[in-house]
C-alpha cells in the first residue's frame, strides 16, 4: 500500500519528452470508489518563485505507467504546462522571411 504523503514526496518525470514536471501538489481522489483519479502538478510562472502566477495540471491515472522509489513516471502526450500553450507564431522570427532595405 502507499500513502498519499509517500506520493506527494516524489518527483513526476514526463517519460515522452524526460521533462521534470515537479513534486505533486495535490491529489484528486474518488471518494465513493477509493481511487486515485489524477495527481496535479504544479507548473510555476513565476520570476524567481515570486512574481507571476502559478498553474496547475492535471495528470491522470491513466497516464501514471510507474511509481518507483524517488520518482512517479508518467506518459503525458500534449504539453502539460498551460503557460507554453499561449505561444503565437507570429512572435516566430524563425519562420520569418527576412527583407533586407535598398
Amino acid at each position: 500500500m502507499i500513502r498519499a504523503s509517500d506520493l506527494t514526496e516524489k518527483e513526476v518525470i514526463n517519460i515522452t519528452d524526460g521533462r521534470r514536471l515537479g513534486l505533486i501538489s495535490d491529489i484528486d481522489v474518488n471518494l465513493e470508489k477509493g481511487k486515485i483519479n489524477a495527481i496535479i502538478v504544479p507548473n510555476s510562472e513565476k520570476f524567481l518563485g515570486l512574481f507571476g502566477k502559478e498553474l496547475e495540471s492535471e495528470v491522470t491515472w491513466a497516464e501514471i505507467k510507474k511509481i518507483g522509489i524517488d520518482v512517479i513516471l508518467v506518459e503525458v502526450k500534449s504539453n502539460i504546462e498551460p503557460h507554453l500553450n499561449y505561444y503565437d507564431e507570429e512572435d516566430d522570427f524563425y519562420s520569418k522571411e527576412v527583407k533586407n532595405k535598398k
